[in-house]
């Protein structure tokens, strides 16, 4: 990689990904290149002082990652209804640069964690109501290793590596602040839970076999995915999702729950996915 970086200097940083991709078959099981998953680990390195990366373009049309949310907005008129009064429920995803603009701002402002640019494969979904929106989601790539995940399907570091990208990771679940519909959550959920294997195996050619979430406790109490049958499974301790090397600074102690799309999830989780 650093030999990448510094010979292909005049490329821009995306090419290089690109080309380090290609040059270690880094694919996704439908074949495309996991370029995004690169240039995030090439960044990273450069941040550690591995590499270095020539400077980012500034192309025309492209703003920063994070939106701007200085600018007051109106919020809409209260939906106060029953549940049942919402549906049919459609879960859409989010498609073209305005609509992707507009559901970053949503999850900026009003989630407590922001909208950060996610790791990996990833999903970002609208729920509607009759063409009103009533909350945002985003699944990602899982978690690389939480022990009590890990302990409850039986992997070993092997079967992990081997099998890690059946699951998929509920990043974000927001529920927008004028919506007070008891019950709504759950039903996103379930929803979710039938229509997102689908949509993952038609954007990166595999379906996923197991969703999980991580829930911070000092904040929620995980309802909403204990009355859409998630399962409980015990805590993280403390790093990020993403800490591979145990280097991380202390994150909040977060709950696990996971959800099974399958009979026998976590003897498929398990198993040899060739066979």
């Amino acid at each position: 990689m650093r030999t990448v970086a510094h010979d292909y200097a005049q490329l821009g940083v995306t090419e290089i990904a690109r080309t380090i991709c290609e040059l270690l078959e880094w694919k996704r099981p439908s074949g495309g290149l996991k370029n995004h998953e690169c240039r995030q680990l090439l960044e990273r390195l450069q941040a550690e002082g591995v590499l270095m990366l020539p400077a980012l373009r500034h192309l025309g049309g492209k703003g920063p990652r994070r939106v701007d949310i200085s600018q007051q907005r109106l919020e809409p008129e209260p939906v106060e209804c029953a549940a049942r009064e919402c549906e049919p429920l459609n879960l859409s995803l989010v498609e073209g640069e305005t609509e992707s603009r507009r559901w970053r701002e949503q999850v900026e402002r009003y989630h407590y964690l922001g909208c950060r640019a996610p790791f990996g494969a990833n999903l970002r979904y609208w729920v509607r109501s009759r063409d009103r929106e009533l909350a945002c989601l985003l699944w990602t790539s899982p978690a690389w290793k939480m022990q009590a995940r890990d302990a409850w399907i039986g992997w070993s570091d092997e079967g992990r590596q081997r099998n890690l990208q059946g699951i998929v990771n509920n990043g974000r679940f927001l529920i927008l602040p004028w919506v007070r519909v008891l019950g709504l959550a759950s039903k996103i959920l379930a929803l979710s839970a039938r229509q997102l294997p689908h949509d993952w195996q038609t954007r990166y050619g595999h379906r996923p076999l197991l969703l999980e979430t991580l829930v911070d406790a000092s904040r929620f109490r995980g309802t909403c995915y204990r009355a859409a049958n998630w399962i409980y499974v015990g805590q993280t301790t403390g790093r990020g999702r993403m800490d591979r090397e145990h280097k991380a600074h202390a994150h909040a102690i977060k709950d696990i729950y996971v959800y099974p799309l399958v009979r026998d999830a976590r003897r498929h989780l398990c198993g040899d996915p060739t066979l």
